[in-house]
């Protein structure tokens, strides 16, 4: 740490200000130093090139050190979450936040590859430490095989060396390589022997190999065998079993040695040299190299291809990679070796899908370091970044470097199904969630003017890891996937990755069988952009992704025919036409097209034809009904149906993904959140503002969590603080998602149909708001002043983009089509399902999943990435300071480090800080005797002796090693203030832990030594006193004495005999009664369905049959458990509104049940809510939308209470699901309107009255008006409905006060309200008595 260019965490900068902080990132930058800390948080500027750190060992040294025990770096970070979560069980968060090109893609990557992968290596370690004896055998069992005549090779040069494999019997094999390349993929290393050892082996070696070396480099050439999952281009000569000596390139088939003519062909190995003699003898050439310039072939090694076409994909490689795949258990089991081998070639795949996993395990070259960066962090593009980072290499090194990195690559998507087999659940879900990170992709990533990775939609990573620390299951959640690039590509930009890979990267076979050409300018939806070199190698990659996910032939075949479909559906032209009656239509001009997408669709053509260009066709029949549609309404369909199944088949794989990686058992959580970043375009539409908009609540989270909340802490407890000044972005969030008058409410408005009315509607809504800015008049524009920028939004296709919806004829012909998969994404278009729902707009999915985002990171511990793009050129090196200010200033990041300097990191509440490290001191561990308490007895922690926790915690604290000044104790909290302290504080806790286990061990270990012993005690005592006897009544008893014993025994042993025949009496008779029991239950149980009344599934039924005395209580159990049953029965079904009706009906009897007199009348009578069918008043139906009070929960005519003299006055009372509305019964012209939320308290008399009192707030309105008193005959369901509304609203439910005297306020006034209770009238029910009386309110009932 020491050795770091400029501070490494600016909290500890000198002179704290804006400019001391952005120059110290420029200089860490400069340096490639990309990460500081600020506190537990990560700022890391993007590099714009390859950073060589970023390896197998950077990942096993952050995942065994803490965060501040190395370089910053996201690896701490990641690993920080990752130890929270395994030592605290508590759930934890990482959220990349930046604006769009910052990184936060690849750091995302970075985070799931170190987080599927510390385990890996932390078991790696702990199995390195455990076998030092077999791995020191193994290693000098390697070397002795080491030729004296070879030496290493480096990484950057071409081996043309040969080896030749020759068995010691009759046939034999030779492997011949030409042009082995120098690998760079993510294998184990092989374990080499110490120099001296090496040497030692070579010397006594050195007699015995040198005439096999002599007679070998006589006859034959020596290659340098490496086990590598990559290209390659051996020839393989082998002895066949008429003794011909062959080889693969032998011109007997000369035409079909090519991987690219033929790609799966596969070369002959002869099963005689796999065996345990063999194995052994030519292991001494594993992972060695000779560097033979002079022989043949040398020349060969930089081109890299085949002899004879110069392909570098030949299917000669293929032989070595069986041996790749089997470089581990080889020496353990031959036989199955053997066996495989006797087969057609089995297992021979190319390239290996674990050796990525494992990340590089154990590297021993340094040189191979700076070319590892592609294979790290599973780029699309990382090849193609690292290649053009490279120029001034040696043209020969370059070659190998990019090479081995597409070899790195291609080893990831190839598993050998033996090795498969072989992987434990915990490893097979690491790879998972490497390869749905590597799909989704190649899905949801585009090319924008800012980024050439960037992801076009948000996701959020819920991965579950166990105790142990293995990832059991993975939740994905992707949020607004922009579909409208389909459709319109922006100049400058490309679409979705997955639409050029396929058309570059698939074979001509699977391209004919899509129906779909190389080209990319022949689809209309990718005009304007252009192919690059990686997306024709990175489809293997994606198309490998889904084999290893589990995904079935089915499922792929169906996921690539439906993205040629949208390829496909692009390029139909409609051409506009006239009919006979006048009216405009239109037809498709290219039927060759129709017919291929309707082939490919497995759907009639014509069923297709007809959804496309006819409005409310029949989808039933091929025949031309229905209202034609013009060019521009056909058009405009096409391209709604293209972004649906895009989007469809988007979430539809997502949820795949997610019922493969699903866990079955609830863990604890870590979630990565990569959402979009802020962006500021030449022309902005919908999409901008969808996509700045969760920027704000992002970055608002982000302040009220950290910077607010975090100081309001401080301050509710009593420490000394200073308050950090910050910008709050929660008035701009209000503009955008407040309810009624937001934008987002107000663009979900039906009446509004044009853009001019919508810009008009908002500009009337936000006028005067401080973040709202109104442009020409002209210019269908308004700006927002989001907390990154000001941004013009155009309101010009703004309607349409929100409510993109496919029509229902549409969804009803695709449902026709055979593929099982289109059918799946069209649910709607089945006839049998009947949709009554509206379908939900965009605007308002956003908000929706924005709400639940936030709500379910809200109870996690969340720690935060913040992605700086150093310049708008994508230059590495190139540092734009105003650009970086203008970032570091509207991420609020100075505020965060004045508050890490000057607050506290971490806080824990007293009492759970007490458990947690109360191990630390023997004072408090086991138990806690607090000097304090009566008699110095045990605290129990959960009894409220606040002031014994306070002690123990100072007890604690005072132990430990670290500054008292680290701690402060506040009034329910437990401050830590640096996070070192807070590491060391969980160090000393994890040694403790070690400590109390060893402990343990020990103490049981005792007890099950001193258990044994006194066991062994006792028998040798019982041993010992029997001889004594025997030796006694043999040697010492006379003979009398021993006659009378034996008289005596005999007596003993018939006395036995009837004890023992009494006691088998016993148990017979209770084994018989037992049974019996069993018996008698059985019959009870078995026949309770028959003996049942045919009417007992009534609730109100209370028939049941009778039982035996003995099954008395079991009958009370089973009649409980039977009536729950159908109870359940009874309310499963309900639909949703009796289901309301219910919940209103209990909540009724929590309030009132035993409290209320006239609750009981009120039982049998449903709970109506709207009396006079207000809902279906047009006037109201205007009204309503204005106040937003659509929803009408309860609406009837009541008697209001006047203040003066107590008369009854009718008013129409409507309560809605946000407030209370008094109308005029006749005009409905609103008098008081009441918010839900103003409402606090609501008071009735125990008695049969029909009188209730709302109680409003001491706010401006009840200030005024007071509260109201009204009377009405469905007091108890108006009260019921009003509770739930108001706790609907607020969040927690309002008093309900039953007495016999209550206040209530009447603007200025507080009146006393009094009921007397004058018995039981011989007329029956009579109106109640109201007369006021000074400030008293006197009602008789």
């Amino acid at each position: 740490m020491e050795q770091e260019t400029g501070t490494w965490d600016s909290v500890l900068l000198e002179n704290l200000s804006e400019d001391s902080f952005i120059n110290n990132i420029h200089l860490r930058y400069k340096r490639d130093n990309i990460y500081t800390y600020i506190g537990t948080s990560v700022v890391a500027v993007n590099p714009y090139h390859h950073i060589s750190e970023r390896t197998t060992d950077t990942i096993r040294n952050y995942g065994s050190k803490g965060i501040f025990q190395l370089p910053p770096h996201i690896y701490g970070l990641s690993n920080l979450a990752f130890q929270s979560l395994k030592d605290q069980g508590e759930d934890q968060c990482i959220l990349l936040t930046g604006e769009s090109g910052a990184g936060k893609t690849e750091s995302f990557k970075m985070i799931v590859n170190f987080l599927t992968h510390i385990q890996d290596k932390i078991q790696t370690i702990q199995q390195f430490k455990k076998e030092p004896s077999s791995r020191s055998n193994l290693e000098s069992a390697f070397s002795s095989y080491a030729p004296h005549n070879m030496h290493r090779r480096t990484s950057s040069s071409c081996s043309t060396a040969n080896i030749v494999l020759a068995k010691k019997s009759d046939s034999t094999m030779t492997i011949t390589n030409t042009s082995r390349r120098q690998s760079l993929s993510p294998r184990p290393a092989p374990r080499r022997c110490s120099t001296a050892t090496a040497s030692e082996h070579r010397i006594r070696a050195e007699s015995s190999d040198r005439s096999q070396s002599r007679r070998n480099l006589r006859g034959e050439k020596i290659v340098d065998f490496d086990f590598s999952h990559h290209k390659s281009t051996e020839n393989i000569s082998f002895v066949d079993s008429k003794g011909t000596f062959r080889t693969c390139d032998d011109p007997i088939n000369p035409s079909k040695s090519c991987f690219k003519n033929h790609p799966t062909q596969t070369p002959f190995i002869s099963a005689n040299l796999m065996n345990a003699h063999n194995l052994a003898t030519y292991s001494k050439y594993l992972h060695n190299t000779s560097n033979f310039s002079g022989m043949s072939g040398g020349s060969a090694s930089g081109s890299g291809g085949c002899r004879q076409c110069g392909h570098s994909k030949c299917t000669r490689a293929l032989a070595l990679d069986f041996f790749e795949s089997h470089n581990r258990p080889w020496f353990k089991n031959t036989t199955n070796i053997q066996n495989s081998l006797t087969g057609p070639a089995r297992g021979m795949h190319r390239g290996s899908f674990c050796n990525l996993l494992r990340q590089h395990s154990s590297e021993s070259q340094p040189e191979r370091s700076s070319l590892l960066g592609s294979t790290q962090r599973i780029s699309l593009y990382e090849t193609h970044k690292h290649n053009l980072m490279t120029p001034n290499c040696p043209s020969d090194m370059t070659t190998c470097a990019q090479t081995a990195s597409k070899q790195s690559l291609s080893g990831i998507m190839n598993v050998t199904s033996t090795r498969a087999r072989r992987k434990s659940p915990s490893q097979r879900m690491r790879e998972c969630v490497t390869c749905a990170d590597v799909f989704l992709e190649a899905m949801g990533n585009a090319v924008t003017l800012r980024n050439s990775n960037s992801s076009r939609y948000g996701k959020l990573f819920d991965i579950e890891i166990d105790f142990k620390g293995d990832p059991m299951g993975v939740h994905i959640t992707h949020y607004m996937l922009e579909k409208t690039r389909i459709t319109n590509t922006t100049v400058g930009e490309r679409n979705f990755h997955i639409f050029y890979q396929l058309l570059l990267g698939a074979d001509l076979s699977l391209l004919k069988s899509l129906k779909l050409y190389r080209n990319v300018e022949k689809y209309d939806i990718l005009r304007n952009t252009t192919g690059i070199e990686e997306d024709r190698d990175n489809f293997h990659y994606t198309k490998k992704s889904l084999e290893i996910l589990g995904l079935s032939c089915d499922d792929i075949n169906g996921i690539l025919r439906v993205i040629a479909v949208v390829l496909k559906l692009g390029n139909f032209i409609f051409v506009p036409i006239t009919n006979i009656d006048g009216t405009e239509g239109c037809q498709i001009s290219n039927a060759y097209e129709v017919q291929e997408t309707a082939h490919l669709l497995s759907l009639e053509a014509q069923i297709l034809i007809n959804c496309l260009t006819r409005a409310n066709c029949s989808n039933n029949s091929l025949e031309d009904v229905g209202c034609e549609m013009d060019a521009r309404q056909a058009a405009s369909t096409r391209n709604t149906l293209c972004r649906t199944l895009y989007s469809r088949l988007f979430t539809w794989l997502v949820n795949k993904i997610n019922e493969i990686l699903k866990s079955t058992q609830r863990e604890k959580n870590l979630a990565l959140l990569d959402f979009y970043g802020f962006e500021l375009l030449e022309n902005n539409s919908f999409e901008q503002f969808a996509i700045n908009y969760s920027a704000e609540k992002i970055h608002q989270n982000f302040v009220y969590n950290v910077l607010r909340m975090e100081q309001e802490l401080y301050v509710r407890e009593g420490l000394e603080w200073t308050r950090v000044d910050f910008f709050d972005n929660e008035s701009i969030c209000e503009l955008i998602d407040k309810p009624s008058y937001g934008i987002l409410s107000i663009i979900n408005e039906p009446h509004l149909n044009c853009n001019e009315a919508l810009l008009q509607r908002i500009q009337q809504c936000c006028a005067g708001h401080p973040n709202f800015m109104i442009t020409a008049q002209n210019s269908m524009c308004f700006k927002i002043r989001h907390f990154a920028n000001v941004v013009s939004y155009s309101v010009h296709r703004f309607l349409e983009k929100n409510s993109d919806v496919l029509p229902k004829f549409v969804s009803g012909a695709l449902y026709q089509s055979k593929l099982s998969l289109v059918q799946s994404l069209f649910p709607e278009g089945n006839p049998r399902r009947q949709v009554s729902r509206k379908p939900t707009t965009l605007s308002s999915n956003i908000r929706t999943q924005l709400h639940t985002l936030l709500a379910i990171i809200k109870n996690r511990r969340t720690h935060y990435v913040f992605c700086i793009k150093p310049n708008d050129c994508k230059q590495p090196h190139s540092y734009d300071l105003a650009l970086v200010q203008h970032q570091v200033r509207y991420m609020s990041l100075m505020p965060l480090v004045h508050l890490c300097r000057t607050g506290h990191c971490f806080h824990l509440p007293h009492v759970k800080f007490f458990n947690r490290y109360k191990l630390l001191n023997s004072s408090t561990w086991p138990h806690y005797h607090s000097a304090s308490a009566a008699s110095g007895s045990t605290v129990d922690v959960g009894s409220g002796h606040g002031c014994s926790i306070i002690e123990g915690i100072a007890l604690i604290i005072r132990s430990l090693p670290l500054p008292a000044a680290e701690f402060t104790i506040g009034t329910k909290n437990v401050f830590v203030r640096s996070p070192r302290t807070e590491y060391e504080l969980e160090q000393f806790r994890r040694e403790r832990i070690n400590e109390l286990a060893i402990l343990i061990q020990t103490k049981f270990r005792r007890f099950v030594a001193r258990k044994r012993y006194l066991r062994m005690r006792q028998s040798q005592i019982i041993i010992a006193s029997a001889w004594r006897t025997w030796r006694e009544c043999r040697f010492t008893m006379p003979l009398k004495i021993r006659k009378q014993l034996w008289s005596l025994y005999r007596s003993a042993r018939k006395e036995y005999t009837v004890m023992k025949y009494k006691r088998q009496v016993h148990w017979a008779v209770d084994v018989i009664a037992r049974y019996y029991r069993h018996w008698k239950i059985r019959q009870y149980l078995l026949t309770i369905p028959m003996r049942l009344p045919p009417n007992t599934l009534s609730p109100l039924s209370t028939d049941w049959p009778p039982a035996p005395k003995l099954l008395a209580e079991t009958s009370r159990l089973l009649r409980a458990i039977y009536h729950r049953w159908k109870c359940y029965i009874y309310r499963s079904s309900f639909d949703q509104t009796s289901r309301n009706r219910m919940r209103e009906k209990v909540t009724a009897s929590i309030i009132f049940k035993d409290r209320k007199a006239s609750y009981v009348r009120s039982v049998s009578h449903p709970f109506v809510g709207d009396y006079v069918r207000l809902r279906y008043n047009q006037q109201w139906k205007k009204m309503c939308v204005e106040t937003n009070d659509q929803y009408v929960v309860f609406a009837d005519m009541i008697n209001k209470v006047t203040r003066s003299s107590g008369k009854l006055m009718p008013i129409l009372l409507v309560l809605s699901t946000s407030s209370l509305l008094l109308l005029d019964h006749r005009t409905l012209q609103i008098k008081y309107r009441v918010p839900a939320a103003e409402i606090y308290r609501m008071s009735l008399s125990p008695y049969l009255d029909d009188f209730a009192v709302f109680h409003v707030k001491a706010s401006e309105f009840g200030r005024k008006k007071g509260d109201f008193v009204f009377q009405t005959g469905h007091v108890i369901e108006i009260v019921t409905k009003m509770f739930l509304v108001i706790q609907n609203a607020t969040g927690k439910p309002p008093e309900i006060h039953i007495s016999t005297e209550f206040e209530a306020n009447f603007g200025q006034q507080t009146i006393i309200f009094s009921f007397k209770y004058s018995g039981m009238s011989e007329l029956g029910y009579t109106h109640p008595k109201v007369i006021r009386k000074a400030n008293r309110m006197e009602i008789t009932v």
